[in-house]
């Protein structure tokens, strides 16, 4: 009874429900125009198993089996802790934690994990924004409130995408212990741009999905939060591609 009622919850979901709904629809439309209505059950019937546990678990976890928590064990000391920047969501009334994104603060709570393992390195947090809020500013208040000595912290506010983050940071790290923090998706397309720019990191990937682990009622159902992931790294896979692109044509490109 009890996965039962998951079930049916689980399909009444805002995506689920609406492929339904149009599955539905797609029954009472003529099908005069025999090629048409076959493309669009396929796509209706794409959408929905990439949005599924299953199929997301197939795309995905090849790439994060790659990775793996940050070796403490493995390297005595780190001279930086280079957090990498998300998302934000700029609020006066609000205190800068409750201003971050989930992606923002699972970066950062790991960037203080090795901090504590680490006194002696500097925390980088980076990331522009809009207006006078930035990310890197949320992270080093965040990170302050958390108990993170100010002294400790350096901001990179100008920084507006990966890019930008090693270009204006190599100066500082070239040389260095690195410990990189990012999302597990992001970490291959991050790691590529620093070395560019002859920084070597170390991962310290955050944000698994591990959709292996997906109760068995879920795994055939469409998820927003699985369609998100998967259009996570879809955007990460565009973005390797357009920096081989970019050094096909420009070998100097970073």
């Amino acid at each position: 009874m009890f996965e039962v009622k998951k079930v049916i919850g689980s399909l009444l979901m805002p995506l689920p429900l609406t492929l339904l709904l149009l599955a539905l629809a797609l029954l009472f439309i003529a099908k005069t125009h025999r090629k048409s209505y076959l493309l669009s059950w396929l796509l209706l019937l794409s959408l929905w198993a990439i949005s599924t546990p299953f199929v997301a678990d197939k795309l995905i976890s090849p790439a994060e089996a790659k990775l793996r928590p940050f070796p403490i064990h493995q390297h005595q000391d780190v001279d930086y802790i280079l957090v990498l920047g998300c998302g934000l969501s700029a609020n006066d009334r609000l205190t800068a934690n409750l201003q971050l994104s989930g992606c923002a603060l699972s970066r950062l709570t790991e960037g203080l994990r090795l901090s504590h393992q680490y006194p002696k390195a500097f925390l980088i947090v980076s990331g522009a924004g809009h207006n006078k809020t930035t990310i890197s500013r949320l992270m080093a208040d965040t990170a302050i409130a958390l108990g993170a000595p100010a002294n400790k912290i350096i901001q990179n506010p100008k920084a507006r995408d990966t890019a930008d983050e090693a270009l204006l940071l190599a100066s500082r790290l070239v040389d260095s212990e690195v410990a990189l923090v990012t999302s597990a998706s992001h970490m291959a397309r991050a790691q590529d741009l620093f070395a560019a720019q002859g920084v070597d990191t170390i991962a310290a990937p955050v944000q698994f999905y591990s959709f292996t682990n997906a109760p068995g009622y879920q795994r055939f159902i469409a998820r927003a939060s699985v369609l998100q992931a998967v259009t996570t790294y879809a955007h990460e896979v565009l973005g390797l591609q357009w920096i081989a692109l970019r050094r096909l044509i420009d070998p100097q490109a970073i």
